[in-house]
């Protein structure tokens, strides 16, 4: 196939891939579009299959991880956690509507930072929609909580780079550790995030209800009294600080495999071994506690996500492969060249316009692949790649489809019948995400000027 056609085709299917994915006609989940792009670029010959061999060494690592990462939040959920965390939440939101506020914006961040960014809305939506019909509060009312939560789960995958397939896939191709991009992105985008759900309150301060109305149901009696039978008999659920330590006892064990990811990236360890050998244990502790065998995780375990991730691989590929990501190099690499602060905003900017333009997925491995064909050195590549994950996770954010993760909360929304207008969605985005950005960029600049 001629050079100009290659390059049609692949432009062609790119735009294709994109369109159905933000549009989701019938339902159509986003990975047959990715895939049926992938396909098509093979066939045509734009990738090729040793491309395919390199794109399957850059992702394997970085998806079992995130694979296994899921898998531990389907267990703790047929544990009854997220139920017991939904009750705690009425609990301690004591009748007052700001109150559950920050709970919603703790839970969110908390689930992100355990698991990651897709398995935390997949896993909070749900929760936070009986939550609040609990509550029986009114749509609009409910909106608001939906929305200031997703936010902070989607862009709380900043801090710690296993809290994202991309991100993890893009750690891979920069050459740099987990420990290496937690030293240097963490305490920056703590300042920012903290920023932003402050900013969300203030926000919405007028719009939350002060007071919340009087509920009658028990969510935690519910699920343990209807749902949850115990095999083993010595297991005992019958007072709520029995459950409250069992379950926190599941917790400390997530921690501590989190903690473990972190001391094994730092000793050169592949990270995906122990994030298998940790859900692996908890599936046995399952099997062993509930009865319940484990072949069901299979079918509970969002496969199409690592599909996805894949097969946009493909794609991007492809765009790289006739051109595209050189193009962007050179008219990034004079700014860039003039010093980190320019290279932060510049590329921070790029990025995020680029993943609200055509999702993140894609434009922060467009982001990567440029990145690694300037010859930077390596203090500047690994502080600018900063500065597109804060782009990719946090001003992807400024519309409904910058994220995979914010396809799949307005996919929920609409199955259980809320319907969030892209009015209601800017009315706080358009103030909120780009003075984030902007200050947790800012803040990326001079944390980065402490550490290296």
């Amino acid at each position: 196939m001629a050079t100009d056609i290659k390059e049609i085709v692949a432009v062609f299917v790119f735009v294709m891939t994109i369109t159905v994915i933000f549009l989701r006609p019938k339902g159509l989940n986003e990975v047959y579009a990715a895939t049926t792009g992938a396909i098509i670029l093979l066939f045509c010959g734009i990738v090729t299959y040793s491309n395919l061999l390199d794109i399957i060494q850059k992702i394997g690592d970085a998806s079992i991880t995130i694979i296994s990462t899921i898998s531990m939040a389907v267990i703790l959920e047929s544990f009854g956690f997220f139920h017991w965390a939904a009750a705690k939440l009425t609990k301690f939101s004591k009748g007052s509507g700001y109150r559950l506020y920050w709970y919603v914006q703790l839970l969110c961040f908390l689930m992100t930072l355990l698991f990651n960014n897709d398995g935390s809305i997949m896993i909070t939506t749900p929760i936070l929609i009986l939550l609040l019909r609990n509550f029986q509060l009114k749509p609009h009312q409910q909106i608001l909580y939906l929305l200031s939560g997703a936010l902070i789960a989607t862009s709380a995958s900043i801090p710690i780079g296993v809290s994202n397939i991309v991100n993890l896939i893009s750690l891979k191709i920069i050459g740099m550790t987990l420990y290496e991009y937690t030293t240097m992105m963490f305490i920056p985008a703590i300042i920012g995030l903290a920023f932003m759900s402050v900013l969300m309150f203030l926000v919405l301060l007028n719009k939350l209800p002060r007071k919340l109305p009087m509920t009658s149901l028990e969510l935690e009696d519910l699920f343990f009294k209807k749902y949850f039978h115990p095999q083993k008999g010595s297991f005992s659920f019958d007072t709520p600080k029995k459950r409250t330590r069992f379950m926190l006892g599941l917790l400390g064990f997530v921690l501590f495999v989190r903690c473990l990811l972190f001391i094994a990236s730092y000793i050169g360890i592949p990270i995906y071994l122990v994030a298998v050998s940790g859900s692996i244990l908890l599936l046995a502790f399952r099997w062993y506690f509930l009865g319940t065998i484990p072949v069901d995780i299979l079918k509970k375990t969002p496969w199409h996500i690592l599909v996805f991730a894949f097969s946009m691989y493909v794609i991007v590929y492809g765009l790289n492969n006739i051109g595209l990501t050189e193009l962007l190099a050179n008219f990034c690499k004079p700014i860039i060249n003039q010093g980190l602060f320019h290279a932060n905003f510049l590329m921070g900017g790029v990025i995020s316009l680029l993943s609200n333009t055509f999702n993140n997925h894609p434009a922060l491995m467009i982001g990567t692949i440029t990145l690694s064909s300037m010859h930077l050195d390596m203090v500047t590549l690994k502080a600018v790649y900063l500065a597109n994950i804060i782009g990719s996770d946090m001003g992807s954010l400024f519309l409904p489809i910058g994220t995979l993760a914010s396809l799949i909360w307005m996919h929920i929304l609409k199955k259980n019948k809320i319907r969030v207008s892209w009015k209601e969605y800017l009315s706080l985005t358009i103030i909120v995400i780009p003075l984030s950005v902007i200050l947790t960029l800012l803040m990326l600049f001079y944390w980065t000027q402490v550490v290296l």
